[in-house]
């Protein structure tokens, strides 16, 4: 299996958190995930280059597409992107809606 095999079974579990998110209109704050997402990608070229470079990480290179951002693969920031979506649409998915939690009573 490929890395992109492996990268879509994560992928395609965050594209389906994602939809339920946005059809259940509890995702509202899509400026601070593309805010994140752009300083995760960054910080992500870096550091993998980096690593990559010192030899801490290497990969198959028949299995990988051959697309690299400096001498990391594409496939290497597939993580980073499932985390930038798929955290803050199960965030709020399973964030407790405040309003139907217990009332106080003001007569006490």
């Amino acid at each position: 299996m490929t890395y992109w095999g492996i990268n879509a079974i994560f992928l395609g579990l965050v594209a389906v958190l994602v939809v339920v998110a946005v059809l259940r209109q509890r995702v509202s704050h899509w400026r601070a995930v593309g805010i994140t997402a752009v300083v995760l990608l960054i910080m992500t070229a870096i550091f993998d280059n980096i690593m990559i470079g010192v030899g801490l990480v290497a990969y198959n290179p028949d299995l990988i597409s051959g697309v690299f951002i400096g001498i990391a693969p594409l496939e290497d920031f597939a993580y980073t992107v499932a985390a930038f979506f798929g955290l803050p649409a199960l965030w709020h998915l399973l964030a407790r809606d405040r309003n139907s939690g217990p009332q106080k009573s003001s007569d006490a």
